[in-house]
């Protein structure tokens, strides 16, 4: 009698651990959204990793100064390296900045979801090209991680706003402000060309 594994998912699901160590203030529910963000993305996208931590400033391990820079990296893919998984690190003081004046500090907080979704995407791109897909080549990574969180963040923001006015409002001018945008990401390429 053979045996029949091959193919079959675990019965349990293979759930990231969140590690808060940051000692800024979080918006309500952020563990939640980054559950929600996550699982809008197919499992065999994340497979392997092991967790998302949540810090005040993300130190890049290529400097040794002990002081963070802060504000520059929001988020920061750390591959496998020996028998250590892979893991996210999002920097809390670069989405929510807290050095900042007041409206600045308002703005980041009314677009705090939408940003950590959007880091959440981009890591898990660079996750998924870089230890799934082995056919993308390194000069076409960033092209092509690129193009995944876009995809994956529009389709994550259309299920949120699925029935709020706003996207009832704006659905029909959508064509046109994709085509605006475009055009604009043309001309600017054309002028950095020129200079």
């Amino acid at each position: 009698m053979a045996l029949k594994l091959a193919g079959l998912k675990t019965d349990r699901p293979t759930e990231l651990r969140i590690e808060n160590q940051s000692t800024i203030d979080l918006p309500k529910d952020t563990e939640k959204t980054i559950r929600e963000v996550l699982s809008s993305l197919p499992i065999e996208h994340l497979r392997g990793l092991d967790r998302v931590r949540l810090v005040d400033f993300i130190k890049p391990p290529q400097v040794k100064l002990d002081v963070p820079i802060r504000g520059d990296l929001p988020g920061l893919y750390h591959p496998r390296a020996g028998n250590q998984a892979p893991w996210f690190e999002v920097s809390m003081g670069a989405l929510l900045q807290p050095t900042e004046g007041f409206a600045k500090r308002m703005m980041a907080k009314s677009a705090f979801k939408s940003n950590l979704a959007g880091i959440l995407f981009l890591l898990a791109g660079q996750h998924y090209y870089l230890t799934l897909r082995h056919s993308v080549k390194k000069q076409n990574l960033e092209p092509q991680v690129r193009q995944y969180a876009e995809k994956n963040l529009k389709a994550w923001s259309e299920k949120q706003n699925a029935n709020s006015f706003r996207a009832k409002l704006f659905r029909p001018l959508r064509p046109y402000m994709e085509r605006l945008a475009k055009w604009l990401n043309k001309k600017m390429m054309q002028t950095q060309k020129k200079s």
